[in-house]
């Protein structure tokens, strides 16, 4: 518990370094099975705001690599990885294929309206991102049998 509060306080750090490094112990923490339901939530938010924020790439390819780490034993829910799709159209392609996964794992079927605008963006990678996050959710919701 004292690694993710000492990695939680360094994700404010001056030095980009230490923040990243921060990120990467906090995805470490969320790729294990030691966070609870309401910690992986805590950590997960405070990632989401550094990938927002954050004015060095690599930080926020590391914040985002370490959301997706969540995913391995957390459902994390649209509204608290939501706030991502604000910052996804000046996003670099390598975050973006990050983001768009967070929200098709989301496994909501609202995630849908804010991946379909990547179908037809300009880079392919990013096209191709968005489709597999389109059909992740598509997968989820399952067969629709009518009576």
């Amino acid at each position: 518990m004292s690694d993710m509060i000492t990695a939680l306080e360094a994700l404010t750090d001056r030095d980009p370094n230490r923040r990243d490094a921060a990120a990467d112990t906090l995805g470490d923490l969320l790729r294990d099975t030691a966070l609870d339901t309401d910690t992986a939530h805590l950590v997960v938010g405070r990632l989401i705001s550094l990938a927002f924020n954050e004015p060095e790439t690599k930080v926020r390819e590391s914040a985002l690599n370490s959301i997706s780490e969540a995913f391995n034993h957390h459902r994390l829910p649209l509204d608290l990885v939501e706030p991502l799709a604000t910052a996804m159209p000046t996003m670099e392609p390598a975050l973006l294929e990050h983001a768009l996964y967070i929200l098709g794992a989301t496994h909501d079927p609202r995630a849908r309206s804010l991946i379909e605008p990547f179908l037809h963006h300009p880079n392919p990678q990013v096209r191709e991102d968005a489709r597999l996050a389109a059909a992740e959710i598509t997968a989820s919701e399952g067969p629709t049998h009518k009576s």
